[in-house]
């Protein structure tokens, strides 16, 4: 993409007054200034939480929930996305002793992290 509407992406990054969701400074050390491509990257993630998010939802076995929430923390730290990556670490860190309600509680926030991020994501798409 251009230079223009690297300022574009930037610009509206830092118009918002959410809680720093993404890490512009990280994902773009990554993306090597590239907007376009720091854009693509965070489109994939935003449509891939709802997948891994499910996946940790139908977890049927602690080894599907640890590799769901691995998945997560992994992709979100990818992106700096570092609210989401503590919800996920958190998640994967729960032994085969954590109860239902335990799981539940840290998959509400997951889903209402994932939310915020995906939210955040669109807002910052440029406006066809």
């Amino acid at each position: 993409m251009r230079a223009n509407q690297s300022l574009s992406v930037a610009a509206r990054a830092a118009d918002t007054d959410a809680i720093r969701l993404i890490d512009h400074e990280h994902l773009r050390r990554y993306t090597l200034g590239d907007p376009g491509l720091e854009m693509e990257i965070l489109g994939l993630f935003a449509e891939q939480l709802p997948i891994t998010i499910g996946a940790l939802a139908h977890a049927t076995t602690d080894k599907d929930w640890g590799m769901a929430a691995h998945t997560l923390k992994g992709s979100a730290r990818a992106v700096g996305a570092w609210p989401l990556a503590a919800f996920a670490e958190d998640a994967e860190r729960l032994t085969t002793n954590a109860d239902s309600g335990t799981r539940a509680a840290i998959l509400r926030r997951l889903e209402a992290a994932a939310d915020e991020a995906r939210a955040y994501i669109a807002a910052l798409a440029p406006k066809t």
